[in-house]
């Protein structure tokens, strides 16, 4: 299953008829069995600022206000995404403890980290798939590069090749990068942070000349002219920034990378819990206020129930594994 093949399904889905925005499935009916009995904790297993963090502060007050509890995020940065996804794997199966989770630390650290102690396909049940989530290639303006050719350029010219900025060892941006230096065959060296938010911080310093990054995380330094982007990893430019080309038009051959975000559960969460939240979710993401925010940040809704996010996910760990072992990259 390609990850467009669901966007388009799911965005079907989503659209709901001609008013464009679903219905609630059970309109005011209380939460089923009791759930949920106190605050809800949705783990982000990244710092603050990342895109993930995004996408859950901008839901947590709409499903606070649906179920009279409080969402309270949580972040859990660490291991490229391990601690985090270890302590919603190990939580009670209670609905208590939601994972906001990406292709990064769900899929890609399964392959990097040695020894988890769990598999996340069986760990953890999906609720549904919420955004798709664009890579960008951003550089301080202080590079003097305006698109890709100009870097690698700049790369060649450079002793011991320049270095580079991810989000952590084992995410999505990292392996953004890596796929880089592959089919360029150029010297990065990467340096990677405990999150987007915080690699975005050193990029605008000008500590670190080139970064890797979700686009929703980067946009905003983009947008306040403190940090360049120089394309996205996509195979296809997006609606919201059609004047950023991809990678792949500049030059650089069989670059695609992407990321998304979904909602997940400690498995034998139950089922009444997981539909439920899932359809509010379905709602709020496609509020006109939440789907402008989503846009204006470069990502897009593709939501999907359970069933299809727990089948894709697998088809992303069959895809993906062959690619990051052959890529060597290893968090030992």
């Amino acid at each position: 299953m390609e990850r467009r093949s669901i966007a388009r399904a799911a965005l079907a889905l989503a659209i709901g008829g001609a008013t464009g925005r679903p219905a609630r499935a059970q309109g005011n009916a209380p939460p089923p069995g009791g759930w949920p009995s106190r605050p809800v904790t949705m783990i982000v297993p990244w710092a603050a600022g990342g895109s993930n963090d995004v996408v859950a502060r901008l839901l947590a007050p709409g499903l606070q206000r649906v179920f009279g509890k409080s969402f309270v995020v949580e972040n859990r940065a660490g291991g490229g995404g391990a601690v985090g996804m270890g302590q919603a794997a190990r939580a009670r199966p209670d609905g208590q403890t939601l994972l906001v989770s990406s292709a990064s630390n769900h899929v890609f650290n399964h392959f990097i980290v040695p020894d988890q102690g769990y598999d996340p396909r069986e760990a953890l049940s999906a609720i549904c798939m919420m955004v798709d989530v664009p890579n960008a290639l951003a550089v301080h303006p202080s590079l003097g590069v305006s698109d890709v050719q100009g870097l690698l350029a700049r790369i060649r010219a450079t002793p011991g090749g320049l270095s580079y900025a991810s989000s952590g060892v084992g995410s999505s941006n990292h392996l953004a990068g890596e796929l880089f230096r592959l089919r360029t065959g150029l010297a990065l060296n990467h340096v990677p942070y405990r999150g987007g938010g915080p690699a975005v911080a050193d990029l605008i310093a000008g500590t670190v000349p080139v970064a890797f990054l979700n686009l929703p995380t980067v946009l905003p330094a983009a947008n306040d002219g403190l940090v360049r982007l120089l394309g996205i990893g996509g195979k296809t430019r997006i609606a919201s920034r059609p004047d950023l080309p991809t990678i792949v038009e500049q030059g650089i051959k069989g670059y695609e990378i992407q990321s998304w975000t979904g909602l997940f559960t400690p498995r034998g969460t139950p089922q009444p819990v997981i539909e439920r939240v899932s359809a509010e979710v379905r709602t709020l993401l496609a509020e006109p206020g939440t789907k402008d925010r989503l846009s204006e940040g470069g990502s897009e809704n593709i939501w999907a129930g359970a069933a299809e996010t727990d089948a894709f996910v697998r088809a992303e760990f069959d895809r993906w594994g062959p690619i990051v072992r052959q890529s060597g990259v290893r968090n030992d």
